[in-house]
């Protein structure tokens, strides 16, 4: 059931879209979710996303909720398809109080199975695309705005992939800088997600099977509403005297890890 936490709010998710790597009977990713949920407490969405078709579906099920939606194809390593996405997305809906960066790949498993290829690409998307996004999100902001980057547990753990681990971590130093420099108009935060269920999550899985048998101590993985309700805490009033900080949702994994 929605409410009204962010009502009259203009926000927009860069990674709206779901790509579902063929996964049987996917659930909804942590985009989707956001999108979905941010609609469903009044605000109204701009979906941004590499492909516009993820995109149009994504804010389909935005329409669905009853409030105004635009749907963006962008590239958020490229500084001009970001430019451009700012663009479309305040004038599509008279203007932008809220942003999501919600991008990230992988590739190369350990260092001696990353290729300089793998290490660039990944950078480009998860540490580039978040530097971007903050340095044309920050001015393009009213008065009062909320930013949430999407980091990962990766970022403070030993995972198979040090290049997204590595560029995840960046996002730790990122949020500070973006928190200062938005002080005290804008507020930045880093959402820090656990093992989630997710269609990128079970690929991960499949590739990865020891994924599914890591003690979780809440027994279980999260769902990307629990993710999309942390990012809507940080999109509202209600973390107004939060900035710079990490939030992390991950069902007590990272406690597990140290204990």
């Amino acid at each position: 059931m929605g409410a009204t936490r962010l009502a009259g709010r203009k926000i927009l998710v860069v990674g709206g879209g779901q790509e579902n790597y063929g996964v049987e009977d996917p659930p909804v990713g942590n985009g989707r979710a956001m999108s979905v949920l941010f609609a469903r407490e009044g605000a109204t969405v701009a979906v941004a996303d590499l492909d516009q078709a993820k995109a149009e579906e994504t804010a389909e099920l935005v329409r669905g909720e009853g409030v105004e939606v635009v749907a963006i194809a962008a590239d958020a390593s490229d500084e001009d398809d970001v430019v451009r996405m700012f663009d479309e997305a305040r004038s599509g809906l008279g203007g932008l109080d809220g942003i999501v960066l919600n991008v990230g790949v992988a590739g190369g498993l350990g260092l001696q199975g990353t290729t300089v290829e793998d290490w660039d690409r990944v950078m480009a998307v998860n540490a580039r695309g978040h530097f971007l996004g903050l340095k044309h999100g920050l001015p393009a902001l009213t008065d009062g705005g909320s930013i949430v980057l999407t980091g990962s547990l990766a970022s403070r753990e030993t995972m198979p992939s040090p290049a997204y681990a590595a560029s995840k971590g960046a996002l730790e130093s990122l949020v500070r800088n973006g928190a200062i420099e938005g002080a005290p108009s804008v507020r930045v935060n880093l959402l820090i997600p656990g093992l989630i269920d997710t269609p990128l999550g079970r690929l991960a899985t499949q590739l990865a099977p020891q994924r599914a048998e890591v003690h979780i101590p809440l027994d279980r993985q999260g769902t990307a509403w629990e993710v999309a309700y942390a990012a809507l805490f940080l999109m509202s009033d209600e973390s107004s005297y939060m900035t710079g900080q990490s939030l992390v949702v991950d069902g007590g994994l990272g406690v597990a890890f140290r204990s």
